[in-house]
């Protein structure tokens, strides 16, 4: 018989089937190698890429050259263009706006066979900091609403090219997926005057049972009503709202908390394709997010499909229960 559970940071019902609670041996993991010729993200391949937009390097190398160690470009394919006015129309019930944004790629290291999960915690400590360096700086634009954070790894993910990478998209509206847990966390902040996000990290902390991993600034867990099988959510324990607002120090503890949970999931899993979300306050907001809202990241294995019921109740069904999930991830050799 299955759990159905509410969902606390969106309202959303989950049904966990606990009747087959699969383990990782329950699915059929599509291998994230993918196809290609040669590879734009590669060093010596920087003139197949618009020109970068940031790049940690040597002071004595040119940009658009050899010589980096994470480089930032346009989207050769943006879903959105900074176009010089943003310009809002409608046509009877319907309402439009023009594409304005950027999109850009963040490559985050040379070498092509090496996933985020391959680096060195050094390593990823500076493509954290340069998803903080260009969420500031596309964060000056008044006309952008909010900077979305997320990666792609492997086809059944999204991913169009093998070489590790994350995108960045600015947007002159708020994602729904993000007013939903504004929303529910306005609400519970107006009944309680807590924070969900910090009660939620609470109350992992002493119950244990879907807690992956932990460290000084941040803790990693299966939520209570995961969507999809080894859901992981990672959450500062300081509450703060903006992802910008992380320090040097919780930097570090980011980089070695994302590093051990995608290599967890790697072995445990047998390397399966994933997608992960950075979740932070709108930008140019009100202030009333700075008390109710806290960013995390959510990591989402691909593992099952979006079949009918889902679509059209709105409902996910989970067929492994977030404990189960978060036993094998925490017993995983790494």
């Amino acid at each position: 018989m299955g759990d159905i559970r509410l969902d606390p940071m969106t309202a959303r019902w989950v049904i966990i089937s606990t009747e087959k609670d699969f383990g990782p041996e329950g699915y059929d993991i599509e291998s994230p190698v993918l196809e290609g010729g040669t590879c734009p993200f590669c060093p010596g391949s920087e003139k197949l890429t618009p020109p970068e937009v940031d790049a940690d390097r040597p002071s004595n190398t040119a940009a658009d050259t050899p010589g980096w160690e994470t480089r930032t470009v346009p989207n050769k394919y943006p879903a959105l263009k900074n176009e010089p006015e943003l310009k809002r129309t409608g046509m009877g019930v319907y309402d439009m706006m023009n594409g304005v944004g950027e999109h850009e790629v963040i490559v985050e290291g040379i070498e092509h066979d090496k996933q985020l999960a391959d680096l060195d915690v050094e390593q990823v400590r500076k493509v954290i900091n340069v998803y903080k360096r260009r969420s500031l700086e596309l964060g000056r634009d008044e006309r952008f609403k909010y900077v979305l954070i997320f990666k792609n790894y492997g086809l059944a993910a999204g991913a169009s090219l093998e070489h590790s990478h994350t995108q960045l998209i600015s947007l002159p509206i708020v994602p729904r997926r993000v007013t939903e847990e504004l929303e529910c966390a306005h609400r519970y902040f107006d009944y309680k005057e807590r924070c969900v996000f910090c009660d939620i990290v609470k109350q992992e902390n002493e119950y244990r049972h879907r807690e992956v991993s932990e460290n000084e600034h941040f803790v990693a867990f299966c939520p209570f009503a995961s969507r999809s099988p080894f859901e992981i959510s990672i959450v500062p324990r300081v509450h703060k709202a903006h992802f910008t607002d992380i320090t040097e120090e919780e930097i570090d503890s980011f980089a070695h908390i994302l590093k051990e949970v995608l290599m967890r999931m790697k072995v445990a899993l047998k390397d399966p394709p994933y997608n992960f979300i950075i979740h932070t306050t709108p930008l140019n907001g009100n202030g009333d997010e700075s008390e109710c809202y806290h960013w995390h990241v959510e990591v989402m294995p691909k593992l099952n499909k979006i079949a009918g019921f889902e679509w059209g109740s709105g409902f996910y069904i989970n067929p492994t229960s977030p404990e189960t999930a978060s036993k094998y991830l925490r017993e995983a050799k790494i």
